[in-house]
């Protein structure tokens, strides 16, 4: 059991804010949403903050990336546990999650098909704001400034819909892709938090495109070795 550590009211403001913005988007808020949310004069203040919290072991800095903030789920539940956000469960068991890990999709194919699952892992409900279906494996680093990269496991809940802002699972043609989501009066863009890559326009209507699911969380893969 880890003792909750003590925060002060603006870094638990703080805190409450970045897991609000996971919660709503999938992705945690830049420096700059921080002082603008807060009051701050520059992002430089939401920084200072920042480091307070992750010397307090409540969160991860990741750097060369805006949103480079990860939450640790041990520290997390301790403090909710404190603040009366956790609920007794009767069985041990309804507290995990069988989580399978999907890796290449066939073309055509249901991303949940048994031969798309590489493992499952046994997971805790209390690590993610909303309950995830599945976690797939982060390729390329198209996400970059939003703190996903190569190799990141992404916990994600089944969706047809989506709101802009929010981080989505989107399939076009053969590609499984993780982008930000912003529908327009004619199309819906994925957009990329990486300069290097391009916004993808996808018409509406067209038959290649599908969205399989919401991010809902992140894992760094080496924390599951």
């Amino acid at each position: 059991m880890h003792d909750a550590p003590k925060l002060t009211e603006r870094q638990q403001q703080i805190l409450d804010l970045v897991q609000s913005a996971i919660e709503r988007t999938g992705a945690p808020p830049t420096r700059a949403e921080i002082a603008s949310e807060l009051g701050f004069r520059s992002a430089n203040a939401a920084e200072e903050h920042l480091q307070a919290l992750a010397r307090k072991g409540v969160i991860e800095l990741v750097g060369g990336t805006s949103r480079g903030i990860r939450l640790k789920s041990d520290t997390l539940r301790a403090l909710n546990e404190s603040r009366g956000k956790q609920f007794s469960l009767p069985l041990p068991s309804l507290a995990q999650l069988s989580l399978p890990l999907v890796g290449r999709v066939a073309a055509g194919s249901p991303i949940l098909a048994q031969e798309h699952i590489d493992q499952t892992f046994l997971m805790e409900a209390s690590m993610f704001a909303r309950r995830p279906d599945y976690l797939l494996k982060v390729r390329g680093m198209s996400m970059r400034d939003a703190g996903i990269m190569d190799g990141d496991l992404l916990a994600v809940q089944k969706a047809t819909d989506a709101k802009n802002g929010q981080i989505v699972v989107a399939r076009l043609g053969d590609d499984v892709t993780v982008k930000r989501f912003r529908r327009t009066r004619t199309s819906i863009e994925l957009l990329p938090e990486n300069p290097d890559f391009k916004t993808i326009v996808v018409p509406f209507g067209d038959v290649d495109f599908q969205l399989e699911g919401l991010a809902v969380g992140l894992i760094r893969n080496n924390m599951l070795m």
